[in-house]
């Protein structure tokens, strides 16, 4: 763990609260190529406006507009709904939110992590050191560190290993980007982002079905895909609306020692390497 990691963990530890998910630890432990807060556009979606765990919600960062739903019925779709499936926080939530959409479990990230780094080791000419970020070595070591988090190189990676499209959309901007969309992958499956922390979406038998009855890939092609795609759509909406989402660049920090105000998670890590302090709280 680098020197600028160790003061990201501090300071995303000062700010856990009493019943609040541990993301922004996750969120700042997150570092090199793959450390994207939220995955660069390979292909944003024409349809999208722009983007058994007992894992808590999403952080908020400001006031709440009202309950997010958890589910959205999918038009004409006869009771089916579009329905957020909860991944841990763990640091491997981008890793196990692919695989309960792609192979029904919450327990793929170690095999997805190593399938990521065979596939860069295999391809060099594709995966050089100009695209990780880093050397192709260094690169396979970091991504199989249980403690690091996937992003947009990983998610088109794990959409080319599955020959299926992965839409993941963004709470915060509601914008969809689309991996593996100019790849011809008959199928497709979604994800969420809030801002910090990767969960899946299914297409549920009807509100409240068991989580045995999803429906986690579709195909992209069929006459009811647009009908799950605008669901999705509204699911995210409504939970943007909620404000269930945080936005690590603009969230405004106070530190505890010095009591200097600070804007987003760049400022308060300098402040933290400058000065040594480590305590801040939002404001």
């Amino acid at each position: 763990m680098d020197e600028d990691e160790m003061l990201a963990r501090a300071i995303a530890a000062s700010l856990e609260s009493p019943g609040a998910a541990s993301r922004r630890e996750e969120a700042v432990g997150r570092a090199g190529p793959s450390g994207h807060a939220a995955p660069p556009a390979p292909a944003p979606s024409a349809a999208a406006p722009a983007g058994a765990s007992g894992a808590g919600r999403s952080v908020t960062n400001a006031p709440a507009g009202g309950p997010a739903p958890l589910s959205m019925p999918v038009p004409g779709g006869e009771g089916t709904c579009v329905v957020r499936r909860v991944i841990d926080s763990d640091n491997s939530c981008l890793f196990n939110a692919v695989g309960y959409v792609m192979e029904r479990s919450r327990l793929r990230a170690p095999e997805l992590r190593k399938v990521v780094a065979r596939t860069v080791e295999s391809d060099p000419l594709t995966f050089n050191d100009g695209f990780l970020g880093k050397d192709v070595a260094e690169y396979c070591r970091w991504i199989q560190d249980k403690s690091k988090w996937g992003g947009a190189i990983e998610l088109f990676i794990l959409a080319q290993h599955y020959g299926t499209e992965i839409a993941a959309f963004d709470i915060q901007t509601k914008r969809c980007d689309i991996y593996g969309q100019d790849k011809g992958y008959p199928d497709r499956c979604l994800l969420l982002y809030d801002g910090l922390h990767y969960d899946a979406m299914a297409v549920a038998a009807f509100e409240g079905a068991p989580e045995e009855l999803d429906v986690t890939r579709f195909e992209r092609g069929a006459p009811g895909a647009g009908a799950i795609m605008q669901a999705a759509e509204k699911l995210v909406e409504a939970t943007h609306a909620a404000r269930q989402f945080t936005d690590t660049a603009n969230f405004t920090l106070r530190c505890a020692v010095c009591q200097i105000g600070l804007k987003g998670e760049k400022e308060a890590v300098e402040h933290a390497k400058a000065t040594g302090h480590s305590n801040f709280a939002e404001y």
